[in-house]
């Protein structure tokens, strides 16, 4: 009876050491899934979300936005002769299929390039159609223009020695060696004194076309410096 007592004495302040290490678990779990003090319920909802944050998108579905006084820009070339071509600008689709404003061929949209307005686009047809068109449409442009272009299908067959230079003194690289259902976007501008740093390039080949008869698509986005003059 002597040991019964015993172990009835001691039992006691073993509940208590027992309920005080149980509350502390019960806490110290609980801080972990609430996060600690003053940060809401951010674990434990992470808990119950299957599903990651989706990323935020800016304009023109950037994945970031653009710094002051800059255009957020994303231009899209046609993939082989099924899907058109798309040139958005600031959150404004200027060019695509659903505008029915694009066409085979170069399709360019002219912007100014201090208020980021549209000033005109069209679609000028280089397998069939009349390349003075396309002369007439891109040599009176303004100090200050932006040029967007975006191909579909074939950009290049009615491409004359002047176009080429055209397109040159607008910043393109690509311009002069352009050939035959060549893939091409590109972002220049009247009276640039370099290179334009927005421009996409591919080759039609039949080794490394995606479709046949086609290289891919290509998709270019930025942020374009607005102008400080244009006349």
């Amino acid at each position: 009876m002597q040991g019964y007592g015993v172990i009835l004495r001691f039992a006691g302040p073993l509940r208590i050491v027992a309920l005080v290490v149980s509350v502390g678990l019960t806490w110290i779990v609980v801080s972990i899934l609430l996060g600690g003090p003053g940060s809401g319920f951010p674990r434990i909802q992470q808990l119950f979300t299957s599903e990651s944050p989706r990323a935020r998108k800016y304009k023109c579905g950037l994945p970031q936005p653009c710094p002051e006084e800059h255009l957020a820009f994303r231009v899209v070339s046609g993939a082989a002769n099924v899907i058109g071509p798309k040139i958005c600008l600031e959150d404004k689709m200027l060019m695509s299929s659903v505008k029915d404003n694009v066409g085979r061929g170069l399709n360019i949209a002219l912007v100014n390039g201090v208020s980021g307005e549209l000033i005109e686009a069209r679609a000028f047809d280089m397998w069939a159609g009349d390349v003075n068109d396309l002369l007439k449409f891109i040599r009176p442009l303004h100090e200050g223009t932006l040029v967007f272009v975006a191909s579909y299908d074939d950009p290049a067959t009615k491409m004359n020695e002047e176009t080429r230079k055209l397109f040159s003194e607008l910043g393109s690289r690509n311009a002069k060696e352009l050939a035959f259902r060549d893939s091409w976007v590109f972002v220049g501008a009247k009276g640039v004194q370099n290179k334009s740093p927005f421009e996409q390039h591919v080759k039609n080949s039949k080794h490394t076309n995606k479709y046949e008869g086609w290289p891919e698509a290509l998709e270019m986005e930025g942020c374009i410096p607005r102008r400080s003059t244009a006349s």
